[in-house]
């Protein structure tokens, strides 16, 4: 039997806060002194700061509000819905909060960095990455470790974040030395991405056993059994991701027919 939670706490552990401080930190030092010193004709931009402030409530929300007890101790299904904000939400608030004059700038002064950017960002190589590392944290004997030991949770929660960046990086990356890709490919891309992570839906929803021993013996809090609360959230599983790709198709269908009316037009 899990020990009893308060729904009302908010995690404020110095690993947690002190991370989330020193990337802000961070981020105000690259587009505030260090914008200035290599992209002086950069003007500050508060829209970017807004995606950036953004994607540090989302990530907080994801891993320090009561969602992450929730998740943890007793319903399958809310840490699901932590795993859709740190892979679909975060990251791409993050990758908008990037200008590009800076981020190129930054790859022109540094040309190791904007090797590795190329190897990482490559869409076979993030496609993989997200999709194993993804497949990787729900098998059985890794979940139950990450959820029983903090340390290797939030190795769990980081490497998501990270792989997602890369996944969404070509198709919404903030350069032009690493552009995204092309819109037909983007497309392709989004449809493999989907195909990728199929079979681990596929069996979180079908499985007639549950998985995970944490929420088999968990307090039932809500009128759901362990094994209805992971069909549950691996229905969600896939909604998240049929709702992001739908949407991500249908942006770039959208970009990709009004770049060829503005050509025609033109011409």
């Amino acid at each position: 039997m899990n020990s009893p939670v308060n729904f009302s706490h908010w995690h404020t552990e110095p690993a947690l806060i002190g991370g989330i401080l020193f990337v802000s930190w961070c981020y105000a030092i690259i587009v505030g002194p260090y914008r200035t010193n290599i992209c002086p004709s950069l003007p500050y931009s508060r829209k970017h700061s807004y995606w950036f402030a953004l994607s540090v409530i989302t990530f907080y929300l994801a891993v320090g509000s009561p969602l992450d007890a929730m998740g943890e101790n007793f319903l399958f299904f809310a840490h699901m819905i932590q795993h859709n904000i740190l892979m679909y939400i975060c990251p791409l608030f993050f990758l908008l909060s990037l200008p590009e004059q800076l981020v190129d700038k930054i790859f022109e002064k540094n040309p190791t960095l904007e090797v590795v950017a190329k190897f990482v960002f490559h869409p076979i190589i993030a496609g993989l990455l997200f999709t194993l590392i993804f497949s990787f944290w729900h098998i059985g004997q890794f979940y139950e470790a990450a959820i029983r030991d903090k340390t290797i949770h939030m190795a769990e929660h980081l490497t998501m974040y990270f792989s997602s960046i890369a996944m969404w990086w070509p198709v919404c990356g903030p350069s032009k030395r690493v552009p995204p890709l092309r819109y037909g490919p983007q497309m392709l891309y989004i449809l493999a991405l989907m195909l990728g992570q199929t079979p681990i839906f596929a069996i979180l929803t079908f499985s007639k056993d549950v998985l995970y021993d944490t929420y088999f013996y968990a307090e039932r809090i809500i009128d759901l059994s362990p094994l209805e609360d992971q069909k549950t959230g691996g229905v969600l599983m896939k909604l998240a991701n049929m709702a992001v790709s739908v949407g991500v198709l249908s942006s770039i269908f959208y970009r990709w027919s009004t770049q060829s009316a503005s050509k025609e037009f033109k011409v």
